[in-house]
């Protein structure tokens, strides 16, 4: 699988945290969630770790497992 990548995020004076991807918007946190996004995005890979944040992470056969016979209904 390819490693995630295009990810950026900003945090604000109050504390909210930005993530986009490619430039657009992916998600917002707030609060206790941010706190735990910065902690875990400064222990590990940033790039793996925004994906896994946004939910952005399952990218590889996806389309490949879906147009197989076994699959179509």
């Amino acid at each position: 699988m390819p490693r995630p990548h295009g990810f950026a995020y900003t945090t604000t004076s109050n504390g909210t945290v930005h993530i986009t991807h490619h430039d657009r918007p992916a998600t917002t946190l707030n609060g206790s969630r941010a706190a735990r996004f910065l902690e875990e995005v400064t222990a590990g890979d940033p790039q793996l770790v925004m994906a896994r944040w946004t939910g952005n992470y399952r990218r590889g056969n996806e389309r490949t497992a879906r147009n197989h016979p076994r699959n179509r209904h």
